[in-house]
């Protein structure tokens, strides 16, 4: 019984955990997206490890080489030189040397195939995966999109369907902006019927009048005949100044 209830508790606890799933696909895109950055990381550990051996066994390959050169040239001296006996033991020596030598190289080549193979599988999942995310990337934008649409589409139905009755939210607000903007009108009408036209025309034609004056100002001083028109005299003295006459 107990068990029983267990699996209906932990069936309620899977379709809660589902259904935040599917309301919420970007957060679990980006927890595969960092489960992803962590498993190429404890790769990249394991990758690096086997590399060490790779280097480990370059180093000991090029000591035994070296060991090799030596020997030899050592045996071939003692046999050159008649002492069979010492010759016969660096012979000796060289002859496990070279064993040695042959087993590392054959270990370094399986190694270095290996890690080669290692970094090839690792790149092609890598990529295999992040063309995967971007695809979903892709999958959930549209899908969003579409459900945006699809709710808009519902929204308009259903307005369709219930517009024009006495409580259409809709149409009392089309209402409310129709008559604040008449009101709205109204004020700048009369703010404009309000406004005294005959000051801003004596304005006007004195704004004109001073343009005038100025402009025959300037052309008398310069010399310039205004065209449509005979050389201005110059401009009279300022307000209450009076010109004396030259004296003889």
């Amino acid at each position: 019984m107990f068990g029983r209830i267990a699996n209906l508790f932990k069936g309620f606890l899977s379709l809660f955990v589902s259904g935040i799933e599917r309301r919420n696909p970007e957060a679990l895109l980006e927890l595969e997206q960092e489960n992803l950055r962590k498993q190429v990381g404890q790769f990249n550990q394991g990758l690096a490890s086997h590399a060490g051996l790779c280097e480990r066994l370059m180093s000991q390959v090029r000591k035994l080489e070296a060991e090799q050169r030596d020997l030899r040239a050592k045996t071939t001296a003692h046999v050159r030189a008649g002492n069979n006996s010492a010759a016969g033991q660096y012979a000796l020596r060289l002859q496990q040397v070279e064993a040695q030598l042959t087993e590392n190289r054959t270990q370094l080549e399986q190694a270095e195939k290996t890690y080669k193979d290692l970094v090839k599988a690792r790149d092609v999942a890598v990529q295999t995966a992040r063309a995967k995310i971007e695809s979903l990337k892709g999958a959930i934008n549209d899908m969003r999109m579409k459900q945006a649409m699809a709710e808009l589409h519902e929204m308009s139905a259903g307005m369709i369907t219930t517009i024009g009755g006495s409580g259409d939210t809709l149409n009392r607000l089309e209402g409310m902006v129709n008559e604040e903007r008449d009101k709205a009108s109204g004020r700048a009408r009369v703010a404009r019927d309000s406004m005294d036209m005959s000051q801003v025309e004596v304005k006007e034609a004195e704004m004109n009048a001073l343009a005038d004056q100025a402009l025959a100002d300037f052309a008398a001083r310069e010399g310039i005949t205004l065209k449509g028109g005979a050389a201005p005299a110059p401009a009279e003295r300022s307000m209450g100044a009076t010109e004396k006459p030259p004296t003889q």
